[in-house]
């Protein structure tokens, strides 16, 4: 039995398929993950052992490049969409389901090769806020705002649909030709399907039922990370109090200056851990106070950890909840303001006011968040999360592949 995984995004994208494969591949499933040609994704992949099938320009790349304008999407979507024809028509031959998630034309193409290959398939997305509902209002594409007047979320549903179809339609519809598809008048429509997959947990990211859709929510998708803590990082934990996690993730964070950053933190009196990212954060001077790391163990390190500062991607955030870490999210796009306002909702930590933390605002929201209380609230809400939701994923993908209607 074979299985393909489908994403293009950053590293919030692709390691819920990590925990994915890892589940399939316990049932006896082969498993492969088509993703970005970035050097970490393929060595976290080679990790558990799972092989890559590259697909498109580097995630990192894009990312960190200027901001794009709305004139640029289409062409960085008619790339992606590309891609995703070259890479997994070969990758999907034959295979038994395939799984389609990450940026909303990255998954147009992926179930598109499904669907000229006769491969049953299923659309994830890992947040609700693309799912049309009546109780929450779409994302907004960069450079096409909703008008401020319109506030009828069914109407910013209808704008959204057609903003979709503008960015994406044409360069989906190319390929879909050149496939020997028909073409698709709703974008949107065909990638969300009628009955998507939500991997999120149901405490953190409640799904209230609509009639349009029916939505399966699995439970966030993550992996029992058993690698150790670096020792260098284990012997400055165990030297003093716990430190204060700050990192950002994939965003570039080009206003955000590392030394106001380790300030922050000092200005309460805690020793930070500071991860690099994607914005190559690490403070100048060597101080015994601030440890800088690169890709390590989230899990181990939440738990040891008296805050964790982040962005608020959906992984990062699930990742904290779980520890029971208070946290201070600074939301920079996407989903990433919906996260944090759930962790204020929760109890369990801040929302920053405005992407670009200073010294003084990033010191403020701590001192909000370093109190028994707040690490009272955050433990007890971690007992109530998930940790099946792989499991609950890989039996719905065995169902559906067996004909059953989970």
């Amino acid at each position: 039995m074979r299985v393909v995984l489908s994403t293009y995004g950053s590293r919030g994208d692709v390691e819920p398929l990590v925990a994915l494969a890892v589940r399939l591949r316990e049932h006896g499933v082969e498993v492969r993950v088509c993703a970005p040609p970035d050097e970490d994704f393929a060595r976290r992949l080679a990790g558990v052992g799972v092989p890559l099938v590259p697909v498109g320009p580097s995630a990192r790349a894009l990312t960190t490049a200027a901001p794009p304008s709305a004139g640029d999407l289409p062409r960085r979507a008619a790339e992606v969409i590309a891609g995703q024809f070259e890479a997994l028509v070969p990758a999907a031959e034959g295979c038994d389901a395939l799984v389609a998630t990450g940026m909303m034309p990255a998954a147009a193409g992926a179930l598109s090769v499904a669907e000229r290959l006769g491969v049953p398939s299923v659309s994830v997305t890992f947040q609700q806020l693309t799912l049309p509902s009546p109780y929450h209002a779409p994302l907004a594409y960069p450079g096409r705002p909703f008008p401020p007047e319109v506030t009828d979320r069914r109407t910013l549903w209808d704008l959204d649909a057609r903003n979709i179809n503008e960015l994406f339609g044409e360069a989906l519809n190319v390929n879909r030709t050149a496939a020997g598809l028909p073409p698709v008048d709703d974008v949107r429509g065909y990638v969300v399907g009628e009955r998507p997959w939500l991997a999120t947990d149901p405490v953190l990211d409640p799904w209230r039922e609509t009639p349009e859709l029916d939505v399966v929510q699995t439970g966030a998708w993550t992996l029992p990370d058993e690698r150790p803590l670096p020792a260098e990082l284990t012997a400055f934990l165990d030297a003093g109090e716990p430190p204060v996690y700050v990192g950002f993730g994939s965003m570039p964070m080009r206003s955000v200056k590392a030394e106001a950053v380790v300030e922050a933190v000092r200005a309460r009196g805690r020793r930070v851990v500071l991860a690099r990212g994607w914005a190559d954060l690490a403070p100048i001077g060597g101080r015994d106070d601030c440890f800088v790391v690169g890709e390590v163990n989230h899990q181990a390190l939440f738990a040891r950890v008296a805050a964790v500062v982040h962005h608020g991607g959906a992984g990062t955030t699930t990742t904290a909840t779980r520890a029971g870490a208070p946290q201070v999210v600074v939301p920079q796009a996407a989903d990433q303001p919906y996260w944090a306002g759930r962790v204020a909702e929760l109890g369990v930590g801040v929302a920053h006011d405005g992407p670009a933390p200073t010294a003084e605002s990033l010191s403020a929201a701590l001192g909000a968040i370093l109190s028994p209380e707040t690490r009272a609230r955050a433990t007890a809400v971690a007992d109530t999360v998930r940790a099946d939701g792989t499991a609950v994923a890989a039996r719905l993908l065995l169902d559906m592949i067996g004909g059953k209607r989970p």
